[in-house]
């Protein structure tokens, strides 16, 4: 697939996609902006819900890829998930499918298999913990990471019924910099983010792909090898905010659910915030 120059960004005026705005277009992507919200210092940006049948259509209609990041990040109410997570993917999907649209990078997360054991020192013999493969089976934490499970499944029932491509990113956490010891296993700078949406936007052949979407971290839990199979070159690592956090925080306990399991405080009821 050539590498696509016009893509629709959802959620274009949330945290990841003011950050995309700004990082995408170096690497040669004209993007077409939607959010419910209107988008500070974006005209031209297409404000309407995941609800918008028609709204959809036109927004995807002329694209060339969609990199589709709207949606509820947070834990809710499964009503509120499901209008707009669960409902709104696939609204979206099938606005992409009747208008012909190939490919969608997908913002999945860690979440989906939230409660997956995460690395532990030692695990994995004298190379270390063994990493979480991408073959890892669906254990949502949260009707959020169960929202990203259908989201996943949804792009695989669209590839094999319809051929519509998706890249699904497990998406750990996207900052400037991590705020906790447990982020600095799953960071992924702006900078990566950028370079790994660039990478699922245009590699050839993806059918539905899965990856992990995180840095080069020292403290790595999971596998980036299907990652870098799309071509994405991690150029950060978290290590260098490592003995700050560690200082303030302590180290994980694994005695701990929210520090032994890979979502965190999403395994909480309710879930503990900040994340």
């Amino acid at each position: 697939m050539p590498a696509p120059r016009t893509v629709l960004l959802t959620g274009a005026a949330g945290g990841l996609g003011t950050l995309m705005r700004e990082l995408l277009p170096a690497h040669g992507y004209a993007l077409r902006l939607l959010d419910m919200a209107p988008v500070p210092g974006e005209p031209d940006a297409i404000t309407a819900d995941l609800a918008d049948k028609e709204a959809l259509r036109a927004a995807v209609r002329g694209v060339d890829a969609v990199l589709h990041l709207a949606g509820i990040s947070l834990e809710s109410s499964f009503d509120k998930i499901l209008r707009a997570n669960i409902e709104g993917t696939y609204n979206l999907y099938e606005a992409a499918r009747e208008e012909g649209v190939r490919r969608i990078v997908f913002a999945s997360s860690n979440h989906a298999v939230g409660f997956t054991p995460r690395p532990l020192s030692g695990a994995g013999g004298a190379d270390g913990p063994a990493l979480i493969p991408v073959t890892t089976a669906h254990r949502p934490d949260t009707f959020y990471g169960l929202s990203k499970a259908f989201g996943e499944d949804l792009a695989q029932f669209y590839w094999d019924k319809h051929g519509l491509e998706t890249v699904s990113v497990r998406i750990g956490s996207c900052f400037a910099e991590p705020t906790s010891v447990r982020m600095l296993s799953i960071w992924l700078s702006p900078g990566d983010a950028a370079r790994l949406f660039h990478a699922a936007l245009g590699a050839e052949g993806v059918g539905h792909s899965v990856v992990y979407g995180s840095s080069a971290n020292t403290r790595l839990w999971w596998d980036l090898s299907s990652a870098r199979a799309l071509g994405y070159e991690p150029e950060d690592d978290s290590e260098q905010y490592a003995a700050r956090l560690v200082a303030e925080q302590g180290e994980l306990d694994p005695d701990r659910p929210e520090h032994a399991l890979l979502g965190g405080p999403f395994v909480t009821d309710p879930p503990i915030w900040p994340h």
